[in-house]
């Protein structure tokens, strides 16, 4: 079971492919789920549902830009023709768990039918996770449907409250018949807690900060936030991983298998087994549209003593090298700043404007240099990790209103502990929100308002190019209008030669005119290799300025449905606005 992830990628795992190609006899209810081991095999192709690699790592909402930018941001968005794997309105994964628990049953060992029931009971909250997210309402379907159950084929969207309340009894379930050790690749009753924390904070969030659809109960939800994740914190024996806070973060990130100290759940890579992924190459050359760290996000790591850089009088034109000083570790160990150097190597290297869009060049997941290969990385991708879970409990206690500064020690202190980083404090934040921050987040009110503030701060920095996260943020907290927003990188003050990380060497040279012959630098054409908000008279580098980015607040928190879905079924409503 240790390989579990990797191994289904390529091989051991029964998929809905396979059940259909095998002999009738051989996955009749019969003579199939008869022992532990048909449970076994059955429920490993679940596992298929879970993100693969890209799905981790290649963010690109605010946090991390790119020379293109996705439908959602630039308000192109339609409604589908048809129905495809990325549009979101599939149902396969769903028949292959309710059939498995229409049938499981038929095992004797009834311990072990607990326990894959809790299995597949997880990936059915889980699937309904992201179809709850992405559509809102959904039919819920907890019985396998055949073809000529048109009742059930034609059936309208149940209302969300019910499927959300269908959904924590399915991970309650989970939570109580799944093993409680600790398996990095494997599916714990720790993971089922993991994932209540994550399903239930956004619930509850959204349901607070979306008052138009007229959804009750937020607080219900963000109880059960807490709870799971108190429980998860006190009896799991997880920890924040801890080396030398000036490496710790990126060597969680970095390292070839998963760190299990921390990491509750991993999608595991592997030379021996020729499971790769993309990572290095991808933060290496201009193939994925040159990402690199928003300017914004930048200007939210704290300086090292815990004080806010966007208090510093100049910051707007401070330049790379001062910029990067005595920041939050966090910072250093996210993005190639001065000193810099490969896993085992000691060349000392600057941002390549070549691979990064705005500068600010991702190191985050970044593995020794033989993993540089198109699609020939090994590093385990994690799925769920125990700071999550912190940053859950201190974000549902705060947005509840029972935050204290006793929990913010058990959770946001950990995480800062691990870069050496003072924790928040809670009446100071209260006392004086930051500005800034209060400005990329305006739905905010009430006497937590300070608080919730750094916690949003911290949850940014810690969670950034994983697992998507900023874009449900954005969606729960109701942000949208932050996507709207010029995109930024680092700034210069115009034209020139300049030596990025002050090691007496020129790294890049802005020109206009003629091309210089400067060997070693990178030359960079000002406005087409690159551009400044104020052209020769300098600024920040803009990005995708030349493309409209619009935000519908009263249709774009969802996705609309299928145009051939609501044929076959003239049950199903459309999303408010996407008629």
């Amino acid at each position: 079971m240790k390989k579990i992830l990797s191994i289904i990628a390529i091989a051991a795992g029964l998929t809905a492919c396979d059940l259909e190609q095998l002999p009738q006899d051989a996955i009749s209810p019969e003579t199939f789920f008869n022992t532990e081991n048909d449970l076994l095999l059955y429920t490993n192709s679940f596992y298929n549902a879970l993100p693969g690699a890209e799905d981790v790592y290649n963010e690109d909402v605010d946090n991390i830009v790119k020379t293109s930018l996705r439908d959602e941001l630039q308000g192109t968005r339609v409604v589908p023709a048809t129905e495809t794997d990325a549009n979101g309105w599939r149902w396969t994964d769903l028949r292959n768990i309710n059939y498995f628990l229409a049938n499981s049953g038929k095992c004797p060992d009834k311990k072990a039918v607990a326990k894959y029931n809790g299995l597949a009971r997880f990936f059915r909250a889980y699937f309904y996770f992201k179809k709850v997210k992405r559509f809102g309402d959904v039919p819920w379907y907890s019985t396998t449907i055949e073809l000529e159950d048109q009742e059930l084929l034609t059936k309208a969207r149940d209302p969300r409250t019910l499927v959300m309340d269908s959904v924590m009894a399915d991970i309650d379930y989970a939570i109580a018949n799944l093993d409680a050790s600790r398996q990095v690749n494997t599916v714990t009753k720790w993971t089922a807690l993991a994932l209540k924390s994550r399903m239930a904070l956004y619930e509850g969030t959204f349901r607070k900060y979306h008052p138009e659809f007229n959804l009750p109960d937020a607080d219900k939800f963000l109880d059960a936030c807490i709870s799971a994740s108190e429980e998860l914190m006190k009896n799991s024996g997880y920890t924040i991983y801890k080396a030398t806070p000036s490496t710790a973060y990126l060597k969680l990130f970095s390292a070839d298998n998963a760190i299990a100290d921390e990491i509750i759940l991993a999608r595991d890579f592997s030379d021996e087994l020729q499971v790769y992924h993309n990572l290095n190459y991808y933060t290496m050359t201009a193939s994925y549209g040159r990402p690199g760290l928003e300017k914004k996000l930048v200007n939210s790591y704290l300086m090292a003593d815990g004080s806010r850089f966007t208090d510093k009088k100049g910051y707007e034109t401070m330049q790379f090298f001062e910029e990067v000083q005595n920041r939050d570790p966090r910072l250093t160990q996210t993005i190639r700043t001065p000193g810099y150097t490969r896993i085992g190597e000691t060349a000392q290297l600057v941002p390549e404007f070549g691979a990064t869009v705005t500068g600010y060049q991702l190191i985050k997941f970044v593995s020794a240099p033989k993993w540089d290969t198109f699609n020939k990385d090994i590093t385990d991708m994690p799925i769920f990790r125990y700071a999550e879970v912190l940053l859950n409990y201190a974000e549902a206690k705060a947005e509840k209103g029972t935050l204290t500064q006793a929990d913010l020690d058990i959770s946001t202190k950990l995480t800062r502990d691990r870069v050496g980083m003072p924790n928040i404090n809670m009446e100071q934040a209260n006392a004086n929100p930051d500005p800034y921050q209060a400005a990329q987040y305006t739905q905010i009110s009430g006497k937590n308002l300070g608080v919730i503030l750094e916690i949003r701060r911290e949850r940014r920095i810690e969670l950034v190019m994983e697992n998507y996260f900023r874009w449900d943020d954005i969606i729960r907290w109701k942000e949208g209008q932050a996507l709207t927003k010029q995109f930024k990188g680092m700034y210069f003050p115009g034209p020139g030669q300049y030596d990025l990380d002050k090691s007496g060497t020129i790294d890049v040279v802005i020109y206009e005119g003629t091309k210089p012959d400067i060997k070693g630098a990178q030359l960079l054409k000002l406005g087409s290799d690159i551009v400044l908000e104020n052209g020769v008279k300098g600024g920040n580098i803009v990005v995708n300025g030349h493309i409209t980015k619009k935000f519908i607040e009263n249709r774009d928190y969802l996705y609309p449905i299928a145009k051939q879905e609501r044929l076959l079924n003239p049950n199903l409503t459309q999303n408010p606005n996407w008629e």
